[in-house]
């Protein structure tokens, strides 16, 4: 693989408990093994087994038209989520995934029922989609997303990871394989090594960015759902390192902090807004499809990348997403690192979901049988990102824990200086599936 490649991969891990600690292992998993084709390579301490969703023990789905309704769904909830977010970390480097967690949301909704199932749709803007229009989406849209551009790799990975000797349906089992691809395990919880088993899965997915996402299993745990996402693509014009110079970086308190800028002048897919500037890089080849793009966002001076953000919507982001032009300038970004680590629970409760992780009134029936009833427990996301010269590296993990119980004129040659907070998002063009975004105040 090119040198110059950079990677950006996403993990989401979904766990599941029950309001009492489930009883000695006594029935498996209602699953059938198929070591030709293991879940996921066998550890100490664990039995690889795998649903058997068709006879040939591979996918049956096959890759459809991508969903519009879907993006659009999954374009809201990522907004809504980072609106949420920002209240409690405004002031911080904020970059997270929107993808990860609504997939790894996508699995477990798999699994809910009457009221829980209908807060989740609500949250994750799915109203007016059936569960299997929503599976055959997913499934659509994640193999659109990893062939999108050959020159840029995108593999998307999900695994379930489940308590010995606790019963599942088959038919969740099966769904979340059939469309998600997922590789099902079964794992002794009570063993102090299965933190270290499921902690290597979200290490290796995500290249060693995010080494960890698991600390403990709670007694109550009975189920994890892992999703990663992994991108490896430079820029399609690398900045020229020889260019690099340190400035200035002014702080949301005030003063500044000397960054490494980088420096490129030529033609940009470049948008003037009414209180911003932006640019679209491109990841990839000069005569690939160029499907992946970073787009950052400065806010104009005078105006805070809070007030900016107050107008960030899905709709405000569709219409500047495609209002993008050709435009010759002059643009200096910074180096940057930023790492990332929240707890999902209260912005997503905020945002109508606060019945799934109630250990009482949760409706998780579609799993397994009940009592005793299941219910989200935890909801984690960490992330890590790097922009240099050559290309971007990120890495997210999400980890939800469930318990039992028109024409345009041509624009004038631009300068744009992003030595201030700004927001930026990473997407693919075409469809318009935001992978990540956030603001970045420090570089």
């Amino acid at each position: 693989m090119n040198k110059q490649m950079r990677f950006l991969a996403c993990l989401a891990v979904v766990a599941l408990a029950a309001c009492a600690a489930p009883a000695a292992p006594a029935a498996p998993m209602r699953q059938t093994a198929q070591p030709e084709r293991p879940a996921l390579t066998p550890e100490p301490g664990i039995s690889a087994t795998q649903v058997d969703v068709d006879a040939g023990g591979g996918k049956s789905v096959e890759k459809g038209e991508i969903n519009p309704e879907l993006v659009a769904a999954n374009t809201r909830f990522g907004f809504k989520l980072y609106s949420e977010l920002l209240k409690a970390d405004g002031n911080t480097n904020v970059f997270f995934s929107p993808a990860s967690v609504a997939i790894a949301l996508a699995m477990t909704y798999n699994g809910a029922k009457g009221d829980t199932q209908q807060a989740m749709a609500n949250t994750l803007e799915l109203q007016g989609m059936s569960l299997e229009q929503v599976n055959q989406a997913y499934a659509s849209l994640l193999r659109e997303l990893e062939s999108a551009d050959p020159d840029v790799e995108v593999a998307i990975a999900n695994s379930l990871w489940a308590r010995a000797g606790v019963d599942f349906y088959p038919d969740f089992l099966q769904r979340t394989q059939l469309y998600y691809d997922a590789e099902v395990a079964t794992l002794d919880f009570n063993d102090p090594g299965a933190v270290d088993t499921i902690n290597g899965w979200v290490s290796d997915q995500t290249q060693g960015k995010i080494p960890a996402i698991v600390d403990q299993v709670s007694p109550d745990a009975i189920l994890y759902l892992i999703n990663a996402v992994y991108f490896n693509g430079g820029w399609v014009k690398p900045f020229d390192e020889k260019l690099t110079q340190e400035q200035p970086f002014n702080l949301l308190g005030g003063g500044q902090k000397p960054v490494p800028m980088m420096r490129q002048s030529g033609e940009f897919a470049y948008l003037k807004g009414p209180n911003f500037q932006a640019v679209k890089l491109p990841y990839g080849k000069q005569d690939g499809p160029q499907r992946y793009g970073m787009a950052v966002v400065l806010p104009d001076e005078g105006t805070t990348l809070a007030e900016f953000e107050a107008s960030l919507s899905a709709d405000n982001w569709n219409k500047w997403a495609a209002a993008f032009a050709p435009a010759s300038g002059d643009l200096a970004l910074p180096r940057f690192k930023a790492d990332y680590d929240t707890e999902l629970n209260k912005a997503l409760e905020a945002l109508g979901m606060a019945v799934a992780f109630d250990p009482v009134q949760a409706d998780f029936s579609g799993m397994r049988p009940i009592p005793p009833n299941v219910f989200i427990s935890s909801a984690k996301h960490k992330a890590y990102v790097d922009v240099n010269e050559q290309g971007t590296e990120a890495a997210a993990v999400t980890s939800i824990e469930m318990g039992v119980t028109s024409a345009r004129e041509e624009p004038e040659r631009f300068s744009m200086v992003v030595d201030r907070p700004f927001f930026t998002a990473i997407y693919d063009t075409q469809t318009g599936e935001i992978l990540f975004m956030g603001q970045i105040v420090e570089p």
